[in-house]
């Protein structure tokens, strides 16, 4: 089953596992994501955990993701993707998530779906 939201990536980040497909909008979010070089990675998971931090600290009822994303996310990432991280982190419990997402390898990308396998 095909993973479209941001909250299901989360849990099955969670969970680890060991293929993950990926549809729709989610899609190139994710892409992005991965395609971030180290150091500018560094820069934007900084940003996107003071954001989980804020989300999570209000149990989610503070301000919306959109709103405490960060310069250092959106400048390397684009508002759509890192909000789409942030979003993912929290779904997942933290910016650990984030991390392992980004040690799935592409295995397909055609078809309107991305499959991630676990390395």
């Amino acid at each position: 089953m095909a993973i479209t939201t941001e909250k299901d990536l989360g849990e099955a980040l969670k969970k680890e596992q060991d293929t993950i497909e990926i549809e729709g909008d989610l899609q190139k979010k994710v892409l992005r994501i991965k395609a971030t070089g180290t150091v500018a990675w560094a820069i934007a998971i900084g940003a996107i955990g003071i954001a989980v931090i804020v989300v999570l600290g209000t149990g989610g009822a503070g301000a919306p993701v959109s709103g405490v994303v960060g310069v250092g996310a959106v400048s390397v990432l684009g508002l759509p993707a890192a909000v789409s991280a942030v979003s993912i982190a929290v779904a997942a419990g933290g910016v650990g998530a984030l991390n392992s997402l980004r040690n799935y390898k592409i295995v397909s990308n055609s078809g309107g779906k991305l499959v991630l396998s676990r390395t």
